[in-house]
């Protein structure tokens, strides 16, 4: 069974990097045609996808959060990691990982982390 499980910090000021961990057990990040993708829920809002981190280590960002997202991994540890720059208050939401098995803009994910709240105030 993989889990997976999201930390970081809560809240975060505006201007400055929201940075997520999540941590894969049960199963490689590295495993064949698994796609990693971090997603977040505003409140009121629907869920959207943020970006991945591929098993070979590739990259894809949602065009409208590209120019500030960073995605990476810690395969030795099993960890994705999500840095987000420059922050506002619209960037407040619950934040996902998720794995698929393969890719694409309506894939279903069949793995889940529950969630992290984070909260951009000042």
């Amino acid at each position: 069974q993989v889990q997976l499980q999201e930390s970081g910090p809560g809240l975060v000021k505006p201007s400055q990097t929201l940075s997520l961990t999540c941590t894969v057990s049960g199963g490689s990040i590295t495993s064949k045609v698994t796609y990693w993708s971090w997603l977040r829920q505003p409140p009121g809002k629907e869920l959207e996808w943020i970006g991945y981190i591929g098993y070979s280590g590739n990259t894809d960002y949602s065009p409208s959060l590209k120019s500030r997202t960073s995605i990476s991994r810690d395969t030795s540890k099993n960890q994705l990691t999500l840095q987000l720059t420059s922050v506002t208050p619209e960037d407040t939401a619950v934040y996902y990982c998720a794995r698929s098995v393969g890719w694409s803009r309506t894939v279903k994910y069949d793995y889940w982390g529950q969630g992290t709240q984070v909260t951009v105030s000042s």
